[in-house]
């Protein structure tokens, strides 16, 4: 974690006036991603940057947000970094007072932040389930709830949550995390029935497992194991195409990849079986001395 939990932008302000159309126009839409250091969110940042979009990108680790907007810059497109904690309560509030002020509104909220564990949940710290119920659940319903207003002002917005098929197809090893995924289907399900007949759509892209570095961050956390859909993992890339696509054709669900449909039926008629199958891909707990 880092100390602060200030949001810091990559350019002094008076850079950003310098380089950003103040009257902005929404053919050009500004678009905040939020864990967008690397994986998915890095992706994505790069790929929406190449199609005219202007990206802010938000995470903790400085030097590789600032690698990333370098390498955006060079491919022609427009990007700024924020360095903050989004576990931590003021830094999100720091981080939409700081956008307001330099006149950065987001059009797209990606709330794309999050992390896993796999493992025994009584073995799991306390202190890895309070850091995934902030940022996995806690970060996204509150920039949710600070990005909301001013888009329906300006009478545009897009809100994506980064979901997964374990949302609705919750398995061993992932209670806190498929829980936490169960909340962004709720969650964006209400909020899209809510905003029916409004300029602002909310919608959840339920992932298959993904080629990043989930799998390795979620070894490294206290007594965290190998997950095992990592060997079914796909490339990071499929994502930013269908995030793209969900943004050009707004819904309230898309399944990435796409085949992944099916998913929720296999709760429903294979519960039985999965339960039993459970324990055996879990394997045992090791007895400690």
């Amino acid at each position: 974690m880092v100390e602060t939990g200030s949001a810091k932008p990559f350019k002094e302000k008076s850079s950003i006036i310098e380089d950003m159309t103040i009257e902005k126009n929404y053919t050009s839409k500004t678009v905040l991603i939020t864990g967008a250091s690397s994986g998915i969110g890095a992706k994505t940042a790069e790929f929406l940057a190449t199609k005219g979009f202007t990206v802010l990108l938000v995470a903790r680790r400085k030097e590789k947000l600032a690698a990333m907007v370098e390498r955006i810059h060079k491919l022609g497109g427009t990007a700024f970094f924020f360095e903050a904690d989004l576990s931590i309560e003021q830094a999100r509030v720091d981080l939409i007072e700081t956008l307001h002020k330099e006149n950065l509104h987001p059009d797209i909220l990606i709330n794309n932040a999050g992390f896993g564990w796999y493992g025994h949940y009584e073995t799991m710290t306390w202190q890895t389930g309070k850091d995934l119920i902030a940022i996995n659940i806690e970060a996204v319903a509150h920039l949710t709830h600070l990005v909301l207003p001013g888009m329906l002002q300006r009478g545009y917005g897009h809100i994506i949550n980064v979901g997964s098929v374990a949302g609705k197809l919750p398995e061993q090893g992932i209670a806190l995390y498929s829980s936490s995924k169960a909340f962004l289907d709720a969650f964006t399900t209400s909020l899209y029935r809510e905003l029916r007949g409004s300029p602002v759509t909310v919608s959840v892209a339920r992932l298959g497992p993904i080629q990043t570095e989930f799998f390795d961050a979620a070894r490294s956390h206290e007594n965290g194991g190998n997950v095992p859909a990592e060997k079914m993992a796909i490339p990071a890339e499929v994502v930013t195409r269908g995030i793209y696509r969900l943004i050009s054709h707004p819904r309230k669900v898309v399944y990435i990849p796409w085949y992944l449909f099916i998913s929720p039926l296999l709760e429903i008629f294979f519960s039985g079986i999965l339960d039993l199958a459970g324990p055996l891909l879990l394997g045992k707990k090791k007895i400690q001395p």
